[in-house]
């Protein structure tokens, strides 16, 4: 049986995470796809969001399989948002070989306790609206659609897992 666990991002493990996400940058790259702006890959700013406690792994039998970001605020893309009710997630990435394994759902699960411990009311996203198969992930999980939304050249699609949703 498969054991799934999330631990803080350390700066010692700073080059696991960029090599995850780099890596499925290159395979949504390949779909003709951006998936992350220019810079937002770069080392130096992994490290600085590692050190400010913003990303977390998910280890599948003791090896780093998948990576989100955790934040308590999000003023690029829920700027119409007023108080403090919600935490959100980013750039959520399983590395090639997990996939199918559970580790979305594994990192998915631990935002949601993360932010119903800290007393949030929701738990939030965006993702690039042309994108069906992972805004399904989403939904199969159970978050609701919330808006699109505009911003620079991303359109992208919000969703919100209310906190009080008995899972």
């Amino acid at each position: 049986m498969s054991t799934i666990a999330v631990r803080q991002a350390r700066a010692s493990g700073a080059a696991v995470v960029h090599d995850m996400r780099a890596e499925a940058a290159q395979g949504v790259c390949a779909l003709g796809v951006v998936m992350w702006e220019e810079g937002e890959l770069t080392p130096g700013r992994v490290d600085t969001e590692i050190a400010a406690g913003l990303f977390f792994v998910a280890d599948l039998n003791g090896e780093a399989a998948g990576v989100v970001r955790f934040q308590l605020d999000d003023r690029l893309f829920w700027p119409d948002l007023t108080g403090d009710d919600s935490a959100f997630i980013h750039r959520l990435v399983v590395r090639r070989r997990y996939k199918g394994m559970g580790v979305s759902t594994a990192l998915m699960e631990w935002a949601v306790s993360r932010a119903r411990a800290m007393g949030k009311t929701y738990l939030r996203l965006d993702t690039d609206a042309s994108r069906p198969k992972l805004r399904q992930l989403y939904e199969g999980f159970g978050f609701e659609f919330h808006s699109f939304r505009q911003v620079g050249t991303y359109y992208v699609a919000r969703y919100q897992y209310p906190l009080t949703k008995q899972d």
